[in-house]
């Protein structure tokens, strides 16, 4: 009876041994794998083309099922790819051959109103000219795009290629209305990241009209070429809540850091003209000849977006992505909108995003590995718990006066968010939520539990045994 007695006791301490043992294993990887640690891997398809090079590739994106696909231009390629997990596709025209013809036409005379992206789907450039493309105009460039060859495809499209100056949260000043995208430092100063074409280095900007005191001026930006500029907070102090982007309704999406965006990923942009929408990306490094300029480098998507939503922030699963730039159509007929991805942006001004951990670098600019999209999963709606205070009564933006903490907002397919419920963003359980997922770190606090009292128990077992002479 004695040694059955001693039996279960040693059993018990060794299996509260390994509890503790699997609870920290749990812990940790829980904590290592929350955003901001040391951020997700590159792409997979990102990986392969870095690997095999621009004669070999041609591009890669997400398909309908989330699945990673390349684009190879042999057998080889297509065997060192489906080694990898992903799927390819062998095509006739590789990343050289599209680069090459990209950089035809933009050393053909300018044309306003035009604009071309890779499509890595169909392996070709697009070259788009809206409604204001003259028919002589539209022979020359077609013209230019028959010397280059079988790569290059031409479409006319509807309505015209402009700017959206005039909205996440407004900023207002004397040329018009933009959009806030999201507040970033440089380490000492707080600023607002924003559109390029919005306003020139000195402009000043206002939270409302006809405020008496401003909200900041643009210190430094370009455009054309590039679409990004810097507002400094006129008081130089980062803004309550500031990493987090409204969405409308007094409610926001936390962003959590930065990434470079990827061909056929589910995203949302914000502005306060047409609020919260979404869509999927369909090109990189796009040109688009605007008429007051030649923006290069942007990113291509069937976002909708209208008047007053420049400079709003591009995200996708609390990361940020890019800055509204301009395009074409509408929130009603559709259209296609270009966003100056926001890594090129941080990294040509040395700025981060506030709110955010790590060191000052670590999440200035497009290619630092910094929280990228991982994997082969598919891109998703805001994630329902993700939503913080909404600064602001405006459709997007950061940092732009104050608002609730509304939660549980859900996309709801059209582009537009739903949702009730509050949580507060105050306090140390708050604070430890920042660093931490708590549903995530759980089960593990859960198995260190009970493995200690089931500890304690032995050890109380031991005692009273010892106590009674029995030991």
């Amino acid at each position: 009876m004695r040694h059955a007695r001693r039996t279960a006791r040693r059993i018990t301490r060794l299996a509260a041994v390994g509890g503790l043992l699997c609870g920290s294993l749990l812990v940790t990887r829980a904590i290592a794998n929350e955003p901001g640690a040391s951020g997700p891997p590159v792409p997979v398809g990102e990986r392969l083309v870095a690997q095999l090079g621009a004669a070999r590739t041609a591009g890669s994106w997400l398909g309908a099922d989330g699945r990673t696909v390349v684009a190879v231009t042999d057998a080889g390629a297509a065997a060192d790819v489906r080694r990898a997990g992903a799927r390819a596709e062998v095509v006739r025209h590789s990343m050289r051959d599209l680069r090459s013809a990209v950089a035809t036409l933009r050393a053909a005379p300018r044309v306003s109103g035009t604009a071309w992206s890779m499509d890595y789907g169909s392996n070709e450039v697009v070259v788009r000219a809206d409604s204001t493309v003259s028919t002589g105009d539209w022979a020359r460039l077609a013209g230019v795009a028959r010397t280059i060859g079988a790569s290059v495809r031409m479409e006319r499209t509807r309505g015209t290629f402009t700017t959206r100056v005039d909205g996440a949260s407004p900023i207002f000043a004397s040329g018009g209305r933009c959009s806030a995208g999201f507040d970033v430092t440089d380490g000492k100063d707080a600023f607002l990241l924003t559109a390029g074409h919005c306003g020139p280095v000195g402009t000043t900007w206002f939270a409302r009209p006809g405020d008496a005191t401003a909200l900041g001026t643009t210190v430094s930006g370009t455009f054309p070429g590039n679409d990004f500029s810097l507002v400094r907070y006129d008081d130089g102090v980062p803004r309550a809540q500031s990493d987090v982007v409204a969405i409308g309704g007094g409610r926001g999406v936390r962003i959590t850091g930065a990434a470079d965006p990827v061909v056929g990923q589910r995203v949302f942009r914000s502005g306060s003209t047409t609020g919260l929408h979404s869509g999927r990306v369909t090109g990189l490094n796009a040109t688009v000849n605007y008429p007051e300029g030649t923006v290069t480098g942007l990113v291509q998507t069937t976002v909708c977006a209208e008047p007053g939503d420049s400079g709003g922030p591009l995200f996708a699963d609390g990361l940020a992505l890019g800055l509204t730039s301009g395009g074409n159509g509408n929130c009603e007929a559709g259209g296609t909108t270009f966003f100056q991805p926001v890594g090129a942006a941080m990294t040509a001004l040395g700025v981060r995003l506030t709110g955010t951990s790590g060191n000052d670098d670590a999440e200035a600019g497009a290619g630092s590995g910094q929280a990228r999209p991982g994997g082969d999963v598919a891109p998703s709606a805001p994630p329902a718990g993700s939503e913080a205070g909404a600064p602001g009564g405006g459709g997007t933006g950061t940092g732009v006066g104050t608002g609730t903490n509304m939660g549980g907002a859900t996309d709801t397919g059209d582009g537009t968010a739903s949702g009730t419920g509050t949580s507060a963003d105050t306090g140390p359980v708050a604070a430890i939520s920042r660093v931490v997922n708590t549903r995530s770190v759980g089960p593990g606090l859960l198995v260190i539990g009970g493995s200690l009292i089931a500890l304690v128990a032995a050890r109380s077992m031991r005692s009273s045994r010892r106590g009674r002479g029995a030991w």
